[in-house]
């Protein structure tokens, strides 16, 4: 909140009191950005699995579903962030797959 002191004019009555006025500062929430794994032919499922519990905080069974749906629909859905956090999810997940001589692709999309 931001608050604003007027003074009044010398000809007004109130012997030089001043006003005090608030102007309300509205903040835009950040643009989210979807996270998401595409398919491929050669990345290992137990892979992907690893990827979505250490980049993704998932557990087991939710990795094991996510990945799943990956390799039955062709993408999907890992997290949905902040522009930097996706960025920063995406490039990781990409260098460790590169490290690890996988071909797995990692994208992000504003939602």
């Amino acid at each position: 909140m931001h608050i604003t002191m007027q003074k009044k004019d010398k000809n007004d009555s109130d012997n030089g009191t001043a006003i005090a006025t608030r102007e309300k500062t509205r903040l835009k929430k950040p643009s989210l950005y979807r996270v998401l794994l595409l398919n491929d032919d050669f990345t290992p499922m137990h892979f992907v699995i690893h990827v979505l519990q250490r980049f993704f905080a998932m557990n087991e069974e939710q990795a094991t579903r996510v990945t799943l749906h990956v390799h039955n629909k062709g993408v999907g859905e890992c997290g949905v962030f902040t522009y930097e956090v996706a960025e920063t999810k995406v490039t990781n997940v990409m260098n460790f797959a590169k490290d690890n001589q996988h071909p797995l692709q990692c994208v992000m999309e504003k939602k």
